[in-house]
């Protein structure tokens, strides 16, 4: 037995043993090892390469001389489908730091199929645009100069009731469009909404519209787009004449001043007692900017005569100053 344990070959057996033994030992933890690992880089790869779709609504931008040419037929938005990068497509939809555009700056007069393109979005993002192209119309730009005429329903003026002259703050609008809008144009007029039944003077705001023949509006651009508006209403019967009478206001005490006007008198409205009170209307003209002679138009204050209304609402007068 002894020699056996001595035995050259013994020794050799047993280192044999062991060394089989340290190998699967090592071999098994390394495998394990690279098993973790794996599945811990898998996990990384998944989360940095995960993909994200968002849609959003953008502004559609146009590239052209807005100077020189009106452009219809245009979507106001459109859509953007993006894909890529969770992070980066969710920050692109929240802050849309891109824009969608076509390009019509090489464009002349007509209608035209246009491509549309973006700029600023990430080279990392995918995207799709909806539409990918538009139609549109190029045509020469023109503004004109229209006078304004006040529009209201006179069946909502109560029974036994009558509307006077209306007037607008605003006489004159320009119109600004492509040229087959503007030839399109009839008449542009203040819309006045009336109550049902209208007993009382009414002053409020309209909206200014411009209207072809068959009454239609046309898309055109309207500056400035809305006026203020009287429309003097009273009971019939209720009104009478008066002479119109002019008085200096914020005079130079050095210089006195004389009025001339095409209108003598106006029809004033009210009850019967405010109109057994007045026998002249008093008209206050400011002559702090006349220093010899000027024409000026002038509202009729209604109100501090202690009437309901006047026809006309103003008047023209020419002012001539002279020194004492």
């Amino acid at each position: 037995m002894k020699k056996i344990f001595n035995s050259r070959w013994t020794y050799r057996l047993i280192s044999l043993f062991l060394a089989v033994c340290l190998f699967l030992y090592v071999n098994s933890s390394k495998s394990t090892t690279n098993q973790q690992m794996n599945n811990t880089g898998g996990t990384n790869s998944t989360t940095l390469t995960a993909t994200e779709r968002k849609t959003v609504s953008v502004q559609l931008r146009l590239n052209v001389d807005s100077d020189k040419y009106f452009v219809t037929g245009y979507p106001e938005k459109v859509k953007v489908h993006l894909r890529g990068p969770a992070a980066l497509v969710t920050a692109t939809a929240n802050t849309q730091n891109f824009r969608v555009f076509a390009n019509l700056t090489d464009l002349k007069a007509g209608e035209h199929t246009v491509k549309l393109k973006q700029d600023g979005l990430n080279r990392d993002i995918g995207y799709q645009i909806v539409p990918a192209s538009i139609k549109v119309n190029i045509q020469p730009r023109q503004t004109v100069n229209f006078p304004v005429k006040v529009q209201y329903d006179n069946s909502r003026i109560a029974k036994n009731y009558v509307a006077g002259d209306a007037t607008s703050d605003v006489t004159n609008v320009k119109a600004t469009g492509p040229e087959s809008e503007i030839d399109r144009i009839s008449r542009v007029v203040a819309q006045l909404n009336l109550t049902q039944n209208t007993r009382k003077s009414v002053n409020g705001e309209a909206v200014i519209e411009a209207l072809d023949r068959n009454g239609q509006m046309v898309n055109v651009i309207l500056t400035p787009a809305t006026t203020q508006v009287n429309l003097p209403v009273t009971a019939k019967g209720h009104s009478k004449k008066v002479p119109l009478n002019f008085k200096a206001k914020n005079a130079n005490s050095n210089q006195t001043y004389s009025f001339k006007s095409g209108t003598k008198t106006i029809r004033v409205f009210g009850s019967e007692s405010e109109l057994n009170a007045i026998s002249a209307f008093d008209a206050d003209v400011d002559v702090s900017d006349v220093k010899n002679q000027k024409t000026k138009t002038i509202s009729l204050d209604a109100g501090s005569n202690k009437v309901t209304g006047t026809n006309p609402t103003s008047v023209t007068v020419t002012v001539a100053a002279e020194a004492k």
